[in-house]
């Protein structure tokens, strides 16, 4: 499986979770069940970090995919060595794939901003 396809699933992962929280956590399967779960244990410091590079969105008003996919990139822009090209680069074509026509410029000025202040 490429990693954008493992991005992909556990977009749906994480996705389904969101709606459903009171669902069991995800399982460990694969490059997308390891993303998955890595957004799950590090969620309260993602949220916050995302929370703090949205300029004028809380992170409980941002469609949930929108949300979902800002979560998967900034697990791994904070606790992976992917490179943040790549990462920016896959969530804003997600966010395109997936949710609504502004989400790909959204989603780039999020991570553009988190990047920023991680070098």
């Amino acid at each position: 499986m490429s990693k954008q396809d493992a991005r992909e699933q556990a977009l749906g992962l994480l996705y389904a979770a969101d709606l459903d929280r009171g669902s069991d956590p995800v399982e460990p399967t694969g490059r997308a069940g390891r993303l998955a779960v890595g957004v799950q244990e590090h969620l309260p410091e993602i949220d916050a970090e995302i929370n703090t590079h949205s300029t004028g969105w809380r992170i409980t008003r941002m469609p949930a995919v929108d949300r979902t996919i800002l979560r998967m990139a900034v697990y791994e822009l904070l606790y992976t060595d992917t490179p943040v090209g790549v990462v920016v680069s896959e969530a804003v074509e997600l966010a395109k794939t997936y949710s609504t026509a502004k989400s790909g410029s959204f989603v780039n000025g999020v991570l553009a901003s988190v990047a920023a202040d991680r070098d």
